[in-house]
């Protein structure tokens, strides 16, 4: 009985997860100037130390909802990002392609999407991210792998103090 309640609990649990209604999923904006607003998030990441994580994506992609999910509802990954990022939305469909920014960073939609772009306070491209590499092989993403992608491009990880020769 016990392994019965377990196996229904285990299904209606996946069922769930795996049920994402796309149509309520709005996180993207094509209308945006993505120039102006990844230049507005650089401006407060450095004034914040922090740095600029772009997942770039669509209303219509469905890892893209599964992975702002999946940050959003883990407590220590929220709060990893929250401490060291200032997240963007980029839009990538046919209404905006942002063909101009995909080309300036190079071409990171060969990736797939979402496709992650982690930029300094600058402005500066310090890594392209490609989710595929995030995921659990199955329909969400590995926990382990999306915290060590967050912190390895912290911008504590790439303080120069924190490599002193001893």
């Amino acid at each position: 009985m016990k392994s019965i309640i377990v196996l229904f609990a285990t299904l209606v649990t996946s069922i769930t997860l795996l049920s994402q209604d796309m149509t309520k999923f709005k996180l993207y904006k094509p209308e945006e100037k993505a120039e102006q607003e990844i230049a507005r998030a650089t401006k407060d990441a450095k004034e914040h130390g922090k740095h600029v994580l772009i997942q770039i994506g669509g209303n219509w992609c469905i890892w893209c909802a599964r992975f702002n999910d999946f940050i959003t509802r883990d407590p220590k990954i929220d709060s990893i990002v929250h401490a060291d990022y200032v997240i963007y939305h980029m839009n990538y469909s046919k209404e905006n392609f942002n063909a101009k920014l995909l080309a300036k960073y190079g071409y990171p939609q060969r990736f797939g999407f979402p496709v992650f772009l982690v930029l300094n306070g600058e402005g500066t491209l310090l890594h392209t991210q490609s989710s595929w590499y995030l995921e659990d092989g199955m329909k969400s993403y590995d926990r382990e792998k999306v915290i060590a992608f967050l912190n390895d491009w912290s911008p504590a990880a790439l303080d120069p103090a924190q490599y002193k020769e001893q």
